[in-house]
């Protein structure tokens, strides 16, 4: 895409702001889909081994026997790191290329265009990332709950699903404001592909005759 095609007809009267807003909403999505490349958190700490060593008895005969030593305490499991496979992810840069032209809009020196001719390329990728995700995924909101009310999240809530912000001291339950509702990706429909396609070419060059 050719930034500059067509800038011309864009009314100069777009707000940056929501422009701005806009992309950072979809760039969030994007994401929040790609999951399958997200690393899960290993703690740093371990508990510390423990050994009781027991006080030294004598034998029937009076001589000191070898203290006895407790097997140390088994550490905390750490969660296994899963390797994952890139093809979802490419394929999914292929759609939003295709539709959107995510790829041409961020390899994009914006500097040197106004505020109007951003918000004109922002739109298309605006409009084409709505397409792909009503086509390909199906989303909902993790909470129910209007943005701006007051909730209580008990002892054992799922921490993968919440991240807790500002002065976070104690222990559950926790109540506080609810900023964002969240997203989690309830289906995923992405079109197959043919066999020994290349996914890492997310878009070809395109050569007019």
């Amino acid at each position: 895409m050719q930034l500059d095609l067509n800038l011309h007809l864009i009314p100069q009267t777009l707000d940056l702001i929501h422009v701005i807003l806009a992309g950072v909403a979809l760039l969030a999505i994007l994401a929040a889909i790609l999951l399958a490349a997200r690393k899960p958190r290993i703690a740093s700490e371990t508990p510390k081994d423990r050994a009781n060593v027991s006080t030294l008895a004598k034998d029937a005969d009076g001589a000191k026997t070898a203290p006895e030593v407790k097997a140390p305490s088994a550490a905390k499991a750490q969660p296994a790191l899963k390797s994952t496979e890139p093809e979802s992810a490419l394929q999914l840069l292929s759609l939003l290329q295709q539709d959107a032209r995510l790829l041409d809009f961020l390899s994009e020196d914006i500097n040197a265009y106004s505020d109007a001719e951003v918000g004109a390329a922002a739109r298309v990728v605006h409009e084409g990332g709505q397409k792909v995700l009503a086509d390909y995924f199906t989303l909902a909101p993790i909470r129910s709950e209007e943005e701006e009310t007051r909730i209580t999240l008990p002892e054992g809530y799922d921490a993968s699903s919440i991240r807790l912000t500002g002065n976070v001291v104690g222990q559950p339950p926790f109540s506080g404001i609810l900023v964002h509702r969240g997203w989690q990706v309830k289906e995923v429909r992405l079109p197959k592909t043919t066999e020994g396609r290349k996914l890492s070419i997310v878009a070809p060059a395109e050569v007019e005759l």
